[in-house]
């Protein structure tokens, strides 16, 4: 049986397709489009299905859309529509200055009405180019289409492929149909609703609010304002928790914001970073950690599991993650890659695959996330040739690779499937030795990034205990550790200035050719870590194809691409005499 996730209500459209309970294929629209994070979540954008994602998983399943059996779509727009479920029409304002006077937004009939004609869409929308794949079928079907709640679809995705089959799941986002937060117990395949917190209180919102107060593009750079509450103090942390009224059951309220009159005018974007920034961004931080540390033990006590599964876009804050696995309630903690809301399509399929299959057996666990598009050496070296490309066949690729990462060079790593979720992982990514310092600036200066933020780790599994503290398997980038302080010296450029580090653990299993990379830069220099950073220049998703690593290659001041089992290079030899000392012997 065949399920195909869709997710493309707000932001970060995606598709997932299950068979018989096992993920074959996920992906993100934005990686084919190049627009990022797909569309900006307005009523607008709804009706803009992931046709590239979609295409993409059936050619990976080997089917056509009408060999689907089920498609599920991680938003259920008659949760809202209520009485008006029946009606043949709905009302849209002249002009974007109406306002209905409380939470729900004045263009809130056109967003729905793209979703509930959805699947009509999927089928008279799809690209010519894309079309092959979509032959055969109407918005009739022959496949069930289902509606699946959003929160619903956040928790299977964090429940249904995690090592637990008894946990606790708490899903924390901006806002879903209408919770904003939601509690559920997951037992064998089947979550039951503990509670929910509802519009307008959401701390997911709150942090936007933040954002862009900031600076920042909100449902963007919320990871940006985590970085920034490193570097100073909570100044301000009573006047954010004094906004948060925690009650009874898991609920809470928060009063409105008015930041511009409490803090002054906000910062422009692009403008000078202020000690008030610093501090607000700290203090909302601890805020929220503290907050939802409070939320975690009433859902412990309701639950008395050992195990606590995360999802929503709130679930993406590591330094949050990190707090909650080191003084929650819950002896383990597994948090879905795909945290956002491109997880939701994973989850509504996974979810609506279980239930239509009527079993508590699972056939998945995520290990890893290289769900995306691969290529082979033969179709790499193809599009090489077609290209004029200079490049050359390596004969080791971890035994030359790491020898040029020793030497001080920076190169973009194309290998296997793309990482599905918004961390680059091993298969799109940008790596460097984490040594000296001065390799932090040098990324951020290559990607086009702010100075104040840090770049990641990947340390091989086996040897994370002894570089950084309480370091657990943690394959997916999403917890904070701080850094052993006699291995500070040695990974100057991946220790943020709080003495943290956001570590990505590796084994051989998860991906092989990464992980021998890493242990051959390991034998060479003593240190079994490398700089991660997504493969990638700003204002650009993380790269697909072969040709989107070339064109981000020859268009930014990388040293070489390793793509496959080649090799090309700029400017062979050619390394900064600084950065020759960087062999450095760790033992």
């Amino acid at each position: 049986m065949y399920t195909l996730g869709i997710n493309a209500a707000f932001h970060d459209p995606a598709a997932a397709l299950v068979k018989d309970g096992v993920v074959l294929a996920a992906a993100e629209e934005e990686r084919f489009t190049h627009i990022k994070h797909g569309k900006r979540p307005i009523p607008f954008s709804t009706y803009e299905l992931p046709y590239h994602a979609i295409d993409f998983c059936l050619k990976k399943g080997g089917i056509t859309l009408a060999e689907v059996d089920h498609i599920a779509y991680s938003f259920d727009p008659y949760m809202q529509l209520e009485e008006q479920s029946q009606a043949e029409t709905l009302q849209i304002p002249l002009k974007s200055t109406a306002s209905t006077g409380n939470w729900t937004n004045p263009w809130d009939s056109l967003f729905l009405s793209s979703i509930v004609n959805a699947p009509g869409h999927l089928v008279d929308g799809v690209p010519l180019h894309l079309s092959t794949r979509f032959k055969g079928a109407s918005r009739l079907g022959p496949y069930q289409w289902h509606f699946t709640n959003h929160h619903l679809s956040h928790a299977a995705s964090a429940f249904l492929p995690s090592p637990y089959t008894n946990a606790a799941v708490l899903v924390l986002d901006g806002r879903g149909e209408v919770a904003t937060t939601s509690y559920w117990h997951g037992q064998g395949n089947q979550m039951t609703l503990l509670g929910e917190v509802t519009m307008p209180h959401s701390l997911g919102l709150m942090y936007e609010q933040m954002t862009t107060y900031l600076g920042f593009l909100h449902s963007s750079d919320e990871y940006k304002v985590m970085a920034l509450a490193s570097f100073c103090n909570p100044v301000y942390k009573d006047y954010f928790k004094g906004l948060i009224h925690l009650k009874e059951e898991g609920q809470y309220t928060i009063d409105p914001l008015n930041l511009e009159a409490t803090f002054g005018p906000a910062r422009e974007k692009g403008g000078p970073l202020e000690q008030m920034h610093y501090d607000i961004a700290h203090s909302v931080q601890v805020v929220l950690e503290e907050t939802v540390l409070e939320l975690l033990q009433f859902l412990y006590e309701k639950t008395k599991a050992d195990s606590v599964c995360l999802a929503g876009g709130v679930a993406l804050n590591c330094v949050m993650n990190a707090r909650l696995r080191d003084r929650g309630p819950f002896k383990n903690i597994w948090v879905q890659p795909a945290a956002g809301d491109a997880g939701t399509a994973l989850g509504a399929a996974m979810w609506i695959d279980a239930q239509q299959r009527k079993t508590d057996e699972r056939s998945y666990e995520m290990e890893h996330v290289y769900l995306g598009p691969s290529y082979s050496d033969e179709e790499i070296e193809q599009f090489l040739q077609w290209s004029k490309l200079p490049y050359r066949r390596l004969n080791n690729v971890a035994e030359e690779v790491a020898e040029y990462l020793a030497e001080g060079n920076i190169i973009g790593w194309f290998q296997q499937g793309m990482e599905f979720g918004p961390r680059a992982l091993g298969a799109r990514s940008l790596l460097a030795a984490p040594f000296p310092a001065e390799m932090q600036a040098r990324l951020n200066d290559l990607k086009d990034r702010e100075d104040f933020r840090p770049v990641a780790p990947v340390v091989l599994e086996e040897e994370a205990d002894a570089w950084f503290i309480n370091s657990r398997k943690s394959p997916f980038m999403l917890f904070v550790n701080d850094v052993r302080e006699e291995k500070v010296d040695a990974i100057p450029a991946v220790t943020h200035t709080d003495g943290t580090a956001r570590v990505q653990t590796i084994n051989p299993q998860q991906n092989p050719v990464y992980y021998n990379l890493i242990k051959s830069f390991y034998e060479k220099t003593g240190v079994p870590i490398l700089v991660n950073t997504s493969f990638n220049t700003r204002g650009e998703p993380v790269v697909c194809s072969p040709r989107d690593a070339v064109e981000s290659f020859w268009t930014s001041p990388l040293d070489a691409l390793i793509i496959g089992s080649f090799m090309l290079e700029k400017n062979p030899k050619t390394v900064e005499v600084s950065f020759q000392s960087s062999v450095y012997n760790f033992q």
